[in-house]
C-alpha cells in the first residue's frame, strides 16, 4: 500500500471538528502546522485529488506522520496553530521576518516598580509594552514618563520591614530631584503607585485619560489655595500635551482600531501593522513574510493579524483591511473603507509597507547584489510564467520612415542587467514599405538561425515590442526554425503596457511598480534607443551619399571621412573650409566647399 494511501486512511479517521494538524517527516521532525475548521476535511484534501502546486506537492512527499490536536473554536485552533509556529519554526509554514528584536519598555513587577527598556522578556510579572521599532522615540517617552513621575532608578530590594529598619540612605538622584525617596520612606507605596497607574496608560496611548484626571486633580488643588502643587501639576499637563501634539492625530472621531495591509513581491509580501488608539497612531510595524506553499494573502493576513494584535496587546473591536480576512473568529469586525478616514489609514499603512519594501531592496542591493539579482529574476519568472530562471533575456524593436530605411534593434540583458557588447542592429533586407510584422518575423529568424547555426546559447525569455500581430510574426520565425515552445517570449505593448503570451487573446497587466515589468520597460526603451540611433545614422549616411558623391573626386572613402567628422549633410553644410580641409585634405575641401556654396 503506497505511503500516500496509508496517510489518507489516517486523515479520513480524523475528527470533522476544528483542530490543529501536524505534519511529521521520516526523522520525527515537524515540518508543517496547520489549522482546520474540520480537521477530517482539511487533512483528507492534501491526499486526495492533484490539483496541489509544486511546493505542496514536496511537502506531501515528505509526510510520514500525522498529528492533530482538537480545540472548541477555530479561534482555539488559530491561536495554537500560532504559538505551535512560533515554538517549532516548520520548514514549510510561513514565518514572520524582523530584522531584529525590537526593545519594550518595562514595569518591573516589584515594590516601587522601576521603569526601563528592556530586549528580553522575562515572565515574572512585569508588564511589557512595545516593542518599539524607533528606539530614539521610546527613549523620549522613558524620559517624559519620569520628567512627570519621579522614579527610582537603584536596584535595591525596597522590601516594607527593609525600609522600616533604616537599612537605606537617599542617594544622588534624591538630591537633584529624579526621586522622592521611597527608600526611606519619604513616598508611600500608595503615592508611588499612582504614577506607576498613570504612566501605564500613558504607554498604551491613553493620554487623554490621564491629561482629564490631573486636570481634575489640579482644580481640587487650587480650590484648597495649594496653588504652587496645582502649578506643577499644571506643568505635567502642559508636558503631556505637548507630548499628544507630537503623535500621529488620525482622526479625534476614531477611538481604538487596527490596520493591516500588504504589499507584494514575488514569493515575499511586506505587511503593515498600525493600531489606532484615542485617534492617534500608538503603534506600527512593518515585517516581511516569504511565502512557503504559495499561501494566499488572505491567509497571510490572518497569521499576521494574531500575532500583532497578541504581540502589541491590542484589544480593538475593528480591523481595517483591503480585502476580506476572516476577522469573526476573533470576534472582530472587518472593514474595507472606500472614503473618508478610515481609508486614509488604508493609504498611510501601505505607504509605510511599499517604503519599508523600497529600503528592503536598496539594503539588499548594496549588501548583497547576488541576492538581489537572483530576487529580481524569481521575479521575472513568477510573474512570466517561465520555466527556467531568465539570466538571457533579448528584445526586439522595428525602426523605419513609411517603410524608408527600414532597421531593427536587439538588445540584450544577462542577469537583469544590459550586456552591451551583444546588442545587435539589422538591416531589414526582404521586406519592402513599411511592414512591421514581416519585418519582426525577418530579424526574430535571422538572429536565431545564426545562433543555432554557430552554436551559441539561446535566451530564456524573448521580448517583442508591439502587441499580437508582432509577436504572432516572432513565433512564426521561431516555428521556421523549430524554436517554438523551446525559448518563452512575449509581446508589450506600449500604450497599456500590456504583456501578452502566445495562444493568449487577453493580455495581463503588471502591477505598475512591479520590478519585472520595470525590467522589461527598461529592455524596451533600450531596444528603441538603440534602435533609432542606428536608424538615424543609416539616414544621415543616405543623405550624405546622395548629395556628397554627386561632387565630382568624391567616393565611398570621402563619404565615409565626413560622416565620422560631420555626423548629417547639414554639419557638412555648416563646416567651414579650414575644417573640410581636417577632414578630407585640402583638393576635396575646395570641391565640397564649392559644391555648397560656400
Amino acid at each position: 500500500m503506497k505511503k500516500k494511501d496509508v496517510l489518507l486512511d489516517k486523515a479520513r479517521l480524523l475528527p470533522d471538528i476544528p483542530g490543529v494538524y501536524k505534519y511529521y517527516d521520516a526523522t520525527g521532525k515537524i515540518i508543517y502546522v496547520g489549522k482546520a475548521k474540520s480537521l477530517k476535511k482539511r487533512v483528507s484534501s492534501y491526499f486526495t485529488g492533484n490539483q496541489h502546486n509544486g511546493k505542496t506537492k514536496v511537502l506531501i512527499s515528505r509526510i510520514t506522520e500525522i498529528e492533530y490536536v482538537v480545540v472548541k473554536t477555530e479561534l482555539d485552533a488559530l491561536l495554537l496553530e500560532n504559538n505551535l509556529i512560533k515554538q517549532h519554526r516548520p520548514k514549510y509554514n510561513i514565518l514572520l521576518k524582523d530584522d531584529k528584536t525590537f526593545p519594550w519598555i518595562c514595569i518591573k513587577n516589584e515594590p516601587f516598580p522601576r521603569i526601563f527598556s528592556t530586549r528580553t522578556l522575562v515572565k515574572d510579572g512585569s508588564k511589557y509594552f512595545g516593542p518599539y521599532s524607533n528606539v530614539k522615540a521610546m527613549h523620549s517617552l522613558i524620559t517624559l514618563v519620569k520628567e512627570l513621575y519621579p522614579l527610582r532608578n537603584c536596584n535595591l530590594d525596597l522590601q516594607e520591614s527593609k525600609i522600616k529598619s533604616n537599612q537605606f540612605k537617599v542617594c544622588l538622584e534624591y538630591h537633584i530631584g529624579n526621586c522622592l525617596g521611597p527608600c526611606v520612606a519619604n513616598q508611600s507605596p500608595k503615592q508611588y503607585q499612582l504614577g506607576i497607574d498613570h504612566i501605564e496608560q500613558i504607554l498604551k496611548g491613553k493620554v487623554h485619560g490621564v491629561i482629564q484626571t490631573l486636570k481634575e486633580q489640579m482644580e481640587a488643588l487650587a480650590i484648597s489655595f495649594h496653588y504652587e502643587d496645582a502649578q506643577l501639576v499644571k506643568n505635567k499637563i502642559e508636558l503631556l500635551k505637548n507630548f499628544q501634539s507630537k503623535s500621529m492625530i488620525v482622526s479625534p472621531k476614531i477611538d481604538e482600531i487596527d490596520v493591516l495591509t500588504l504589499v507584494e513581491e514575488g514569493e515575499t509580501r511586506f505587511v503593515n501593522y498600525l493600531h489606532i488608539l484615542d485617534g492617534a497612531i500608538v503603534h506600527g510595524h512593518t515585517f516581511e513574510v516569504k511565502t512557503k506553499l504559495d499561501e494566499a494573502n488572505k491567509e497571510i493576513l490572518e497569521f499576521a493579524l494574531i500575532e500583532m494584535r497578541d504581540r502589541f496587546g491590542s484589544n480593538s473591536k475593528e480591523i481595517l483591511t483591503e480585502k476580506v480576512i476572516n476577522s469573526e473568529i476573533i470576534g472582530l469586525k472587518n472593514t474595507i473603507p472606500k472614503v473618508g478616514d478610515k481609508k486614509q489609514l488604508i493609504d498611510l499603512s501601505r505607504r509605510n509597507a511599499t517604503f519599508y519594501r523600497l529600503e528592503k531592496r536598496k539594503q539588499d542591493r548594496l549588501i548583497n547584489p547576488d541576492k538581489h539579482k537572483e530576487r529580481i529574476l524569481d521575479t521575472i519568472k513568477s510573474d512570466f510564467r517561465l520555466k527556467e530562471l531568465p539570466v538571457h533575456i533579448e528584445c526586439f524593436d522595428n525602426s523605419n520612415i513609411q517603410g524608408e530605411h527600414a532597421v531593427a534593434a536587439c538588445v540584450v540583458f544577462r542577469d537583469g542587467k544590459p550586456f552591451k557588447s551583444e546588442y545587435r542592429h539589422f538591416n531589414i533586407k526582404t521586406v519592402v514599405g513599411p511592414d512591421d510584422f514581416a519585418s519582426m518575423e525577418e530579424v526574430v529568424f535571422r538572429r536565431y538561425k545564426r545562433l543555432v547555426e554557430e552554436g551559441k546559447s539561446l535566451p530564456q525569455l524573448i521580448v517583442i515590442d508591439g502587441g499580437k500581430g508582432q509577436l504572432s510574426s516572432a513565433l512564426n520565425a521561431l516555428e521556421s526554425l523549430d524554436l517554438r515552445g523551446k525559448i518563452a517570449i512575449v509581446g508589450i505593448a506600449k500604450k497599456l503596457e500590456e504583456i501578452f503570451f502566445p495562444g493568449d487573446s487577453i493580455p495581463i497587466y503588471l502591477d505598475k511598480r512591479s520590478e519585472s515589468l520595470k525590467v522589461i520597460q527598461f529592455m524596451r526603451n533600450e531596444a528603441h534607443r538603440f534602435g533609432i540611433t542606428h536608424h538615424r545614422n543609416k539616414r544621415s549616411k543616405a543623405a550624405i551619399h546622395s548629395q556628397v558623391l554627386n561632387i565630382e573626386g568624391v567616393g565611398d572613402k570621402t563619404q565615409e571621412l565626413l560622416l565620422r567628422r560631420f555626423k548629417t549633410i547639414k554639419g557638412i553644410k555648416e563646416a567651414d573650409l579650414i575644417e573640410l580641409t581636417k577632414a578630407v585634405g585640402k583638393s576635396k575641401a575646395e570641391k565640397i566647399a564649392l559644391h555648397f556654396n560656400k
